[in-house]
């Protein structure tokens, strides 16, 4: 079994690494985990008059790193085998892209409880993943 799990060094996040953890030891069978940080760069275009590309592609990865980290140590110290993919781009088409890519059969991914009034008018990542993906996705809080 493929298993994607997007990361953002959150609470939430963490939580649905641990909850593969258990996965991957009830199932008892060969799995892949590939962890996936994605950060949408769009914001930071006003910010290229001032800074170089690279300094951007620099403190992206950093910020990545710094976001997968906990996660891999999660991973780790389960002894469960993963890789970790980087993206930049709209995070949710990235994680739906990846995902029909590379023929996961699973993503999970933690969600934040943003509230009512936030969620209706800008959406969530876990929200518009679920509501593009075509593999089953697992939500934990």
């Amino acid at each position: 079994m493929k298993i994607l799990i997007p990361v953002d060094g959150s609470k939430p996040s963490i939580n649905a690494v641990k909850y593969v953890v258990g996965l991957v030891r009830n199932l008892r069978s060969k799995c892949a985990v590939t962890l996936i940080s994605v950060h949408d760069d769009a914001g930071l275009n006003h910010v290229r008059r001032f800074v170089s590309k690279d300094q951007i592609d620099d403190y992206l990865r950093e910020l990545s790193d710094k976001q997968i980290k906990p996660a891999q140590k999660v991973l780790n110290e389960a002894d469960v085998l993963h890789s970790a993919v980087i993206k930049r781009g709209n995070v949710a088409e990235e994680i739906v892209a990846l995902a029909k890519k590379e023929k996961f059969d699973l993503i999970v991914m933690g969600t934040k409880g943003r509230g009512g009034l936030m969620d209706a008018l800008v959406g969530s990542v876990a929200q518009r993943v679920v509501g593009a993906a075509k593999q089953p996705v697992v939500l934990v809080k």
